[in-house]
């Protein structure tokens, strides 16, 4: 356990890392989600055409 009166080494000087590849997740996510909108409106537009081949227009 600590007593309180311990000095503890810390290290002012913090230097986050460069990296370029940052921006690269982001337009993975962008193109991901821009697939998955293509995907889900082509589902979307396949089960209302099933719809209305099987509506009774004999009403």
């Amino acid at each position: 356990m600590s007593t309180g009166k311990e000095d503890l080494d810390v290290e002012d000087e913090f230097a986050p890392a460069e990296n370029d590849d940052t921006e690269t997740p982001v337009e993975v996510a962008k193109t991901n989600l821009n697939k998955r909108r293509t995907i889900d409106n082509l589902l979307e537009e396949r089960r209302l055409q099933r719809q209305l081949a099987d509506f009774d227009f004999d009403l």
